[in-house]
């Protein structure tokens, strides 16, 4: 008895050696998907981000970009990855239009919003109206004015189709009563890029990427879909004061995690951005940048997230099946 007794216990004890000690999160690197090429707003915020975060979780965090189909294919990527808490979104405001254009081209939709939580928001700026120099538009209404002129002859730029920069775009369309000509691309550094080298005279630019072009001279702005101007930009005027209706727009960064990750995992994230837009450097770079830091916890995110949603799917309602010019 006492000899089964012993082997018993002996089983138990080699049992709980054995067991592997339960990680403590992050016990890895972390890998954050970056739904659009480089240069645009969602890389240059979410590589500083990133850089501060890692200070805090003590482990990488690797900025990966996912572009295509207008930052869909990130987004999808990111809904549908294993809720670990090893993989993270830095989204942009048009992770909550894509869901809708596949309701309304009747598809099965590549992810939902309720496939993401969210961590935290880190920037909310309006987009700003920038055109190339050679277009002979000095001013908003100028540009109007030739639009109306030359329906479908002023080319703009864009993130992709039903993008960040295109529903933009399509608010002041639909409101001033004009037509432009739509050339997507697969995000906004390469819809930037089109815009310097004159292949495309317009673009609704997150101010973060088209500040240093702004400087140099190499692109002028001429409105802010905002509902002040930006204090960035003091003689920039505002869609809103210049008399058109419901031309209103925040490109906004936020990060967000696939439903199901770890509690423990959320916490310690919240926890990283919380104390990173606080980071010295990370500072340095989004005021460099002319984008204020706008940070929300995750509660007070969703809350904003939630009337954000709202806002663009009646928008994208609006503005129907859209098929882009050849």
């Amino acid at each position: 008895m006492k000899t089964r007794l012993f082997f018993a216990a002996s089983i138990l004890a080699l049992a709980a050696f054995a067991a592997p000690a339960q990680e403590t999160y992050p016990s890895r690197s972390i890998t954050m998907i970056v739904p659009f090429p480089p240069g645009g707003v969602a890389d240059l915020t979410g590589r500083p981000i990133a850089a501060a975060m890692e200070k805090v979780l003590k482990q990488p965090i690797a900025p990966v970009n996912r572009s295509g189909a207008g930052g869909k294919v990130g987004y999808a990527a990111a809904a549908n990855s294993k809720p670990d808490g090893y993989t993270i979104l830095i989204a942009l405001s048009s992770v909550s239009i894509f869901p809708e254009v596949d309701a309304i081209f009747n598809l099965k939709p590549a992810y939902t919003l309720d496939q993401l939580v969210p961590i935290a928001l880190v920037s909310a700026d309006p987009t700003i109206l920038v055109v190339h120099p050679s277009l002979p538009a000095k001013t908003a209404k100028d540009f109007i004015a030739l639009a109306k002129k030359q329906p479908n002859e002023i080319a703009f730029s864009s993130s992709g189709l039903y993008g960040t920069l295109h529903i933009a775009m399509e608010m002041v369309v639909q409101s001033a009563g004009v037509k432009l000509r739509h050339v997507p691309f697969a995000g906004g550094g390469p819809a930037i890029t089109a815009l310097l080298g004159g292949h495309v005279m317009a673009l609704s630019s997150g101010p973060a990427a088209a500040v240093g072009h702004l400087r140099s001279g190499k692109l002028r702005a001429l409105a802010s879909w905002g509902d002040k101007r930006l204090a960035a930009m003091p003689d920039l005027p505002t869609w809103k004061e210049l008399g058109y209706k419901n031309v209103e727009f925040y490109i906004w960064a936020g990060l967000l995690a696939p439903k199901g990750t770890p509690d423990e995992a959320i916490k310690a994230l919240r926890n990283a951005a919380r104390t990173a837009v606080g980071d010295a450097e990370f500072k340095r770079v989004m005021t460099k940048l002319e984008t204020p830091v706008n940070y929300l916890d995750a509660p007070e995110f969703q809350k904003f997230w939630d009337r954000d949603a709202e806002r663009l799917v009646r928008t994208v309602k609006r503005v129907g099946k859209v098929v882009t010019a050849k």
